[in-house]
């Protein structure tokens, strides 16, 4: 059975890390940001956290980000968990603020989440999610692309982050298909 959590901490756990606090003013944020064109299927390239004991690699269950859609202006992130027998999908949607490439979400217990979409090519994504869960604010960093092994500049970039933040790398996880089907 799939552990029940609130949806943006299921985010957070997808991307699997979480990093040094940022205010939302300190964020970059891709100018002219058009979400309709990072819709589809996205691959982790790199993850960071300032706390890497946030996703153990030694856990059988993961939770992988598979793709992002839009829908009029809202964006949802398609993820799903799976290991140990367990495949199930998890949809977490954050809507626009009024600033460009930010979006926010909320689920119970008031709690919160802001997406900057940080850099893009629309081949390759920076993004930065910021969580507020009872109080506790959790910084998400992570380097996507529709190919691996993803472009070398944006990794370049990425990394200069990584190293401002002083964060740590965390695991990947990556999901080939979605769900298979269940057997007879």
């Amino acid at each position: 059975m799939v552990p029940q959590r609130g949806p943006l901490l299921l985010l957070a756990l997808s991307l699997g890390l979480a990093c040094a606090q940022q205010t939302l003013e300190e964020v970059p944020v891709q100018p002219g940001f058009n979400a309709q064109k990072v819709e589809g299927r996205w691959l982790t390239i790199q993850l960071a956290s300032s706390r890497a004991h946030l996703v153990s690699p030694a856990d059988p269950l993961r939770l992988g980000l598979h793709s992002i859609w839009t829908r009029d202006e809202d964006v949802t992130f398609v993820l799903f968990w799976t290991g140990e027998g367990v495949c199930q999908g998890v949809n977490v949607t954050v809507h626009p603020t009024g600033l460009q490439g930010q979006f926010q979400g909320s689920w119970e217990g008031g709690n919160s989440m802001h997406v900057c979409f940080v850099g893009t090519d629309y081949s390759n994504l920076v993004l930065y999610v910021r969580l507020e869960d009872a109080g506790e604010v959790t910084s998400l960093w992570a380097l996507l692309a529709r190919t691996t092994p993803g472009d070398p500049t944006w990794l370049g970039k990425y990394l200069e982050y990584v190293r401002e933040l002083r964060l740590h790398k965390a695991p990947v996880f990556n999901l080939d298909a979605r769900c298979p089907p269940a057997e007879a």
